[in-house]
């Protein structure tokens, strides 16, 4: 598979947006090549082909399994831990956003309450401080339950939202055109 250019050069972009979205691009590199193989893959054969370290390796599987997206396997004849990853991409998307929000959102939203609740009555303190830790909180957390009741709505639902685009605000009351 990696004699293929292309195969090549997905994996190698892959790994460089990653490192754009605060993912180690190893880590990014790995999930591309498993992302693309059409069977299960042992740690030593990654290593193999991406010319990574065994450590690194190793790390990136475990990053990869805590969100969902990469999971072990075994095979049948073969005492090694064999992975392969997550082919339904919206799926995937569904299980990387719960995770960035668990690891990032959730812990955000927690200490900007904990502030605005410290903050408030407090005379030393502007006031447009005080104002923008709670409106940054108020703000972080309707998009915080805004995702928790997308996340609800079945898979049909969400993609047919996703085609509409911004076509969906016409279905809004007093939505009419916006200016750019």
């Amino acid at each position: 598979m990696m004699d293929v250019p292309e195969v090549r050069q997905f994996i190698l972009h892959w790994g460089e947006m990653g490192s754009q979205w605060g993912v180690n691009r190893s880590v990014a590199q790995l999930h591309a090549l498993l992302y693309l193989s059409n069977r299960p893959s042992h740690a030593e054969e990654i290593c193999e082909r991406l010319g990574l370290a065994r450590s690194n390796v190793s790390n990136g599987l475990k990053e990869l399994q805590s969100y969902g997206i990469v999971r072990r396997v075994h095979v049948e004849g073969d005492r090694r831990d064999h992975f392969v990853a997550e082919t339904d991409l919206w799926d995937m998307l569904m299980k990387i956003t719960a995770e960035r929000k668990r690891r990032e959102i959730d812990p955000t939203i927690q200490l900007l309450g904990e502030l605005a609740e410290s903050l408030d009555g407090r005379k030393d303190i502007p006031v447009h401080v005080r104002e923008r830790i709670g409106r940054m909180h108020e703000f972080i957390g309707t998009l915080g339950n805004w995702y928790v009741d997308v996340r609800r709505l079945p898979k049909t639902t969400l993609v047919k939202l996703m085609k509409l685009g911004s076509r969906v605000a016409r279905l809004l009351p007093g939505s009419g055109k916006t200016s750019s």
